[in-house]
């Protein structure tokens, strides 16, 4: 068997993780230990477990409770980092009240069908209970496909219907290999597509975000782009490898998934930097990213600040703010886990995340209403006091 973790905080959400190498064990081991009368799972699970057994087998094992996940490039649990495992965050039917859909083939046709479920889930939120603003008790959470590279006009048509309710979300990976994503929602498995959670909370929360990057003067222009597939084959007129390899100081077979979370690209978007981060580098010496590219774009090489301190600041503003948290549900993207590691503080943000309950996954892109970001963390922080606004 795998070893296991559970705990629920006073808001009710439970969570636990397993890493049994097969899913019936896991399933099995995480419904023993899941007790309380729950609405809505949560269920984020590693690539070496197949998408349409995870979601078969927690159909069965909770035959009245709705449950939604992806697949990650790793979890984050109430015992630390995860490489590999399932992981699940139950929410209580008391203190919150939940709808979901799917936006399925998420191209062109899926971002008319986001438009209306967000339509069809507020009009089921409101009807429940019409008094005070939206936004002060309902946020949405978007798990999508991160292979799709239609992360940005998902999360913008999204967030438009949303109006002045926040959205957050992480998009699913798969490790660090980049072939094949997965979904689950109601039973299925799905590509291509994405499942969007609406939650109306009588507890406290806060949406946040936090990054550790700061610009350099270097900056590098997009000359040659296949902007459909976010690759870009040159940089400043010159092969994009060589280009970027050159600005960090190193050699073109050098660059790796630890040069591209230490030397992240950014760009300036009203004022704030967002990165653009390189998710390979391909044979031919062009670069592909986690994000939108365009010919034209400026990219300002950027190198991080420290990770645990930013970190640290972010989650002590959000527990005063709450006065106490109870439980993070946060999307990490998976290049702050390189650097991490890369850095050797890997077990110091673990024991960031254990002190201030962060759970969730490591992404291939987070959401924050209109965004598509990367190398960032993006969440929602609950407090325990039901009713405190």
């Amino acid at each position: 068997m795998g070893r296991f973790s559970a705990s629920a905080g006073s808001c009710g959400i439970g969570v636990a993780s397993s890493s049994a190498p097969a899913v019936n064990d896991a399933v099995r081991e995480l419904k023993s230990q899941l007790t309380g009368d729950f609405q809505h799972i949560i269920a984020l699970f590693s690539v070496d477990y197949d998408g349409a057994e995870v979601a078969a087998a927690l159909a069965e094992a909770f035959p009245d409770i709705v449950v939604s996940g992806c697949s990650t490039s790793g979890g984050i649990g109430p015992a630390g980092l995860m490489e590999s495992g399932l992981l699940l965050i139950a929410f209580p039917r008391q203190g919150f009240y939940i709808q979901t859909g799917v936006i399925e083939d998420v191209g062109a046709s899926g971002v008319e069908r986001a438009s209306e479920l967000v339509r069809e889930l507020k009009s089921k939120i409101g009807a429940k209970q019409g008094d005070g603003k939206l936004a002060e008790r309902v946020f949405g959470i978007m798990l999508v496909d991160g292979l799709s590279n239609s992360e940005e006009l998902l999360v913008a048509a999204v967030h438009w219907a949303c109006g002045d309710m926040q959205l957050i979300g992480g998009s699913a990976g798969d490790g660090l290999t980049f072939e094949r994503t997965s979904l689950i929602h109601g039973g299925r498995a799905l590509e291509r597509s994405a499942v969007l959670i609406m939650v109306e909370s009588e507890f406290p929360f806060r949406i946040f975000k936090t990054s550790n990057f700061e610009p350099t003067q270097i900056k590098l222009v997009v000359t040659a782009a296949d902007t459909e597939n976010r690759t870009v084959h040159e940089l400043n007129a010159e092969p994009a490898a060589r280009e970027y390899a050159s600005a960090i100081g190193l050699m073109p077979d050098e660059l790796g998934p630890f040069s591209f979370a230490s030397y992240p690209l950014v760009v300036k978007v009203g004022g704030d930097y967002y990165c653009r981060s390189i998710r390979n580098m391909n044979p031919d010496g062009s670069l592909s990213f986690f994000c939108a590219i365009d010919e034209g774009l400026v990219f300002t090489v950027a190198r991080p600040k420290d990770m645990l301190s930013s970190t640290a600041r972010t989650l002590e503003d959000l527990d005063q703010a709450l006065g106490g948290i109870d439980l993070v549900l946060g999307f990490d993207c998976v290049l702050r886990r390189l650097d991490a590691e890369n850095r050797q503080v890997r077990r110091q943000m673990e024991d960031l995340y254990r002190n201030y309950s962060v759970v969730g996954f490591h992404t291939y892109g987070e959401q924050l209403n209109a965004m598509h970001l990367n190398q960032t963390l993006t969440g929602v922080a609950f407090g325990s006091r039901r009713g405190a606004r």
